[in-house]
């Protein structure tokens, strides 16, 4: 049977990455299909006074990644997303403009898509693609989420990205959680820093 599976990501988290990266490892071995939304941790954390500072420089990538996939569709997402943590995560850049600038030149996007990180024209979108996602796991978790059928749930949060058919047996452990009526949670205290390799 072919899984489709829902990922919810904002570049700014780095975990979000390194599990983006096992469902893209996981698919090679597994059979299911995948789509990548954008939610967002400025949204997820209005109100929160430690955030306020952030707010802006959080809401800039994923207003490009909403204006970007109202311009040309979900299928930009992916590529777009994976092409801002690759500079990001995997290359260490730190100003979020260069990234999304160097971003959309690498997957042949319009250039000035750039423009939406500092216009609220997208928000509206922004929040309700951020509310399909976190509304079925609430507000108490951040990213990655991942929905399958009619169930969803935050994580896996995992470090390095496991390979090959590790990725698979995660794939098939995380579903078998997901299905399972009444299960909400796993967890420990994280040790290890993310790992990006």
């Amino acid at each position: 049977m072919t899984d489709h599976v829902d990922l919810w990501v904002d570049p700014a988290c780095p975990w979000a990455w390194i599990t983006s990266r096992w469902l893209l490892e996981a698919r090679q071995v597994r059979d299911f299909t995948a789509d990548f939304h954008v939610m967002s941790l400025a949204v997820l954390n209005e109100g929160h006074e430690k955030y306020a500072e952030f707010k802006e420089r959080l809401l800039g990538p994923v207003r490009v990644l909403i204006a970007a996939e109202q311009r040309h569709g979900n299928q930009v997402v992916e590529p777009l997303y994976s092409a801002m943590g690759t500079r990001r995560h995997v290359g260490g850049e730190k100003d979020w403009s260069a990234v999304v600038a160097g971003a959309l030149a690498d997957v042949g996007l319009e250039a000035d898509l750039a423009e939406a990180a500092t216009t609220s024209e997208f928000d509206e979108a922004l929040r309700a693609s951020h509310h399909a996602g976190m509304g079925p796991v609430g507000d108490d978790v951040g990213t990655p989420v991942i929905h399958v059928d009619d169930a969803a749930i935050f994580g896996p949060v995992v470090t390095p990205a496991p390979k090959g058919e590790a990725a698979g047996r995660l794939f098939d452990g995380v579903l078998l959680a997901l299905r399972t009526p009444g299960f909400y949670e796993l967890k420990r205290s994280r040790l290890d820093e993310p790992s990006f390799n």
